[in-house]
């Protein structure tokens, strides 16, 4: 029912297994602008190199290995043996996995119908040939354009700061030689074990597949890392959110400490301090016909405001504005006090501030954080923490309780 879906982001931006590296494909990667504004002699644009991007599919390479057993019972026995066989090829960027650039706009379709189906999609953009763009937040915005008109109750289309290694990990791993090119070394604050590669190796040990979606399935390791979330959104619900670990950069994790069992179990806060406006009760801001109207294109501005005014401070407040009017006068706020209030209003578990809160978060932001750009679904709870009654066992009128108008089986 998705398959003419889309999330289309414009001006701006930047998909992974095994380590290996594949010769199959032809490696072509996607190109895109990205503009940097100054204040010096007035406000001004500049625009920078089109950037690569690269681009996250869950079935190249290792994913022929994981399904088909005629080849996986010689070639990957286990996870070492994989990582030494299995390699990582290049992507089918339009025609296999629904990703186009135009212009200085990218779009990302949920569902691409060929040889196989793909179902969604995560992006990074490349600084060089085997590196990524790291981007220092401390003191700095970051602004987008997007339109998710087409995207309904279920799905997610998100931009997002990952604590990557800015080499995909070749450095810490002699076993990793594919590098960023090969979109390797991928982490986020839920510390996911549905990457067919993690940290350094291949997750092909104790894999077991979605009934819902062949291309993905969870192993037994994890990669875990602070997140910050400046845009979790379709046409109903919005959310950005902040999810410090309290030590920076990315670590493996293994079985329950991945959050299988306690999704707090783990070294991350995989909730966050989230600012979803419908959740705290304006149910007027965003959505078809309100003030944010998803109907149209408009523009997002996310602020990392230090507490110094400097890229040296700590991180104290992120503050976001949302408008596709000339003047930017709806704007919202991610404080320490404000994560205090809505975690104790809510009945939240609190998370967020054991793992260090904004100062945590905050030193992932001065040392740099890799974009990621994404289209997917939610094969656990289908979404309903961001656009409808979650827990389904609550009232919706429970503080925290309603996150949009989506039904519970959307």
């Amino acid at each position: 029912m998705f398959s003419k879906i889309a999330l289309t982001v414009l001006s701006f931006l930047a998909i992974v297994s095994a380590q290996q590296v594949g010769t199959l494909i032809a490696k072509t990667h996607p190109k895109l602008p990205w503009y940097k504004c100054t204040r010096s002699g007035g406000f001004h644009r500049r625009r920078h190199p089109r950037r690569q991007l690269a681009l996250y599919p869950q079935h190249l390479g290792l994913h022929q290995l994981l399904y088909r057993p005629d080849l996986g019972q010689t070639l990957r026995p286990d996870g070492a043996t994989c990582t030494t066989n299995c390699a990582l090829d290049s992507a089918g960027y339009p025609g296999v996995h629904g990703v186009t650039t135009s212009s200085d706009a990218l779009t990302l379709k949920f569902i691409t119908k060929g040889a196989n189906t793909n179902i969604g999609s995560r992006l990074y953009p490349l600084n060089s040939g085997s590196k990524y763009k790291l981007l220092k937040l401390l003191n700095q915005e970051f602004t987008f354009d997007v339109d998710v008109s087409n995207l309904p109750c279920g799905l997610n289309g998100a931009l997002y700061f990952s604590r990557m290694d800015v080499d995909g990990g070749v450095a810490k791993h002699s076993t990793n030689k594919a590098s960023a090119k090969y979109r390797t070394g991928y982490c986020d604050s839920r510390c996911p074990s549905d990457l067919k590669p993690t940290d350094g190796g291949a997750n092909s040990f104790g894999w077991n597949g979605y009934s819902t979606d062949s291309n993905s399935g969870t192993g037994n390791y994890g990669a875990c890392c602070n997140e910050m979330d400046i845009w979790g959104a379709n046409k109903i619900s919005a959310v950005y959110a902040s999810h410090p670990r309290s030590v920076s950069g990315l670590s493996r994790c293994s079985d329950t400490v991945c959050g299988t069992s306690d999704c707090y179990g783990t070294v991350c806060d995989p909730n966050g301090c989230d600012f979803n406006s419908y959740r705290r009760g304006d149910m007027t801001f965003h959505g078809p016909g309100l003030k944010v109207d998803t109907t149209k294109k408009f523009t997002v501005v996310t602020q990392f405001i230090s507490s110094d005014s400097t890229a040296n401070g700590d991180l104290t407040e992120a503050r976001q504005l949302q408008d596709h009017h000339p003047g930017l006068d709806s704007y919202d706020s991610i404080t320490g006090a404000y994560c205090d209030a809505q975690k104790t209003a809510f009945g939240d578990t609190k998370q967020f501030q054991t793992k260090g809160g904004l100062t945590a978060m905050g030193k992932a932001a001065k040392n740099g954080m890799v974009l990621v750009l994404s289209i997917w679904d939610d094969h656990t709870v289908n979404m309903l923490w961001l656009d409808s009654t979650y827990p389904t066992d609550a009232s919706a009128s429970t503080p925290g309780v309603g996150r949009g108008t989506c039904a519970t089986t959307s």
